[in-house]
């Protein structure tokens, strides 16, 4: 049955994609990558790590659009529940997010490349983060295109961090810089919390199954 419900979902969900918003953050996110190869003279390692690092943050911003669904309140009363759905259009993005992540990558001069590791951990808490929010808005409210929101608290909250905590709290550090290694585990657990806060998100309200009934 689970298989059945998936493979006649795959149409609809991939259809309901996004796209525009996607396509818009990859041609954001690869331009500011490149910027680094247009650039004149030495390559500028600085440079190159803001460079990922933004691109990360305008993928992430186009993944805040992931659970846009204007039928949302029709398309929740179908057979198949939320974690589905959702686990489907997260299935169905990750490929795109994971080609213009790399094709950034290659995009920056290998002398001018932060460590690849590093950055790519940052990157996928940068987006955990965006689709987290955006599963407990679509949770706890009844909006039912919540990217736009979602993007506008991301960048509020990565600009505040990045000017407002204390140096040895700081995520945004250079690798010559002693708080590096820690700063990445701070990364690690920001990684950890938003997907386990977006999963648990996904679940179905309790208060909806109990106005569904046990059907």
């Amino acid at each position: 049955m689970t298989a059945a419900t998936t493979r006649a979902l795959l149409p609809p969900v991939w259809h309901a994609l996004p796209r525009r918003a996607f396509a818009a953050a990859a041609a954001v996110g690869l331009l500011l990558a490149g910027i680094p190869r247009m650039r004149s003279g030495p390559p500028d390692p600085y440079l190159g790590l803001y460079a990922l690092r933004t691109t990360a943050l305008v993928l992430a911003l186009g993944l805040a659009f992931l659970l846009d669904d204007p039928a949302r309140h029709i398309t929740s009363t179908v057979p198949a529940r939320r974690p589905l759905r959702v686990a489907l259009r997260v299935a169905l993005v990750a490929p795109w997010a994971a080609l213009c992540w790399t094709a950034a990558v290659l995009l920056v001069p290998e002398e001018a490349r932060p460590p690849v590791g590093a950055l790519t951990l940052e990157a996928a808490a940068t987006a955990a983060l965006a689709l987290a929010a955006a599963a407990l808005t679509v949770r706890r409210t009844q909006v039912t295109e919540p990217g736009t929101a979602v993007s506008a608290w991301l960048l509020a909250t990565a600009a505040t961090a990045f000017l407002l905590l204390p140096t040895r709290w700081t995520l945004f550090v250079t690798p010559d810089d002693p708080h590096w290694s820690a700063s990445h585990d701070r990364w690690a657990l920001l990684l950890a919390v938003a997907a386990a806060a977006g999963a648990r998100a996904c679940a179905e309200p309790l208060r909806a199954r109990l106005r569904l009934g046990p059907f």
